[in-house]
């Protein structure tokens, strides 16, 4: 599981957090009466969400000047 995470953090990030929102969502619409189709479709865009808040979130490590490691300085 190391490994797959210090080759792929991001993917491994989202697969985390849509899992979380997924359970959440399913958990708060338990009550709620909606069709196969529309909880389906309520996930898919649940996990598509997550893939977002992890690419902005990514948005961090990259360099300002474009240098492949932004906590080194030359």
């Amino acid at each position: 599981m190391r490994e797959l995470w210090e080759r792929h953090p991001y993917l491994v990030s989202w697969g985390v957090l849509a899992v979380g929102m997924v359970a959440i969502l399913l958990w708060a619409s338990w009550d709620v009466p909606l069709e196969p189709m529309q909880r389906f479709w309520l996930i898919v865009a649940t996990v598509v969400l997550a893939g977002l808040c992890v690419w902005i979130l990514s948005w961090e490590d990259e360099a300002p000047d474009g240098q492949s490691d932004p906590h080194t300085s030359e």
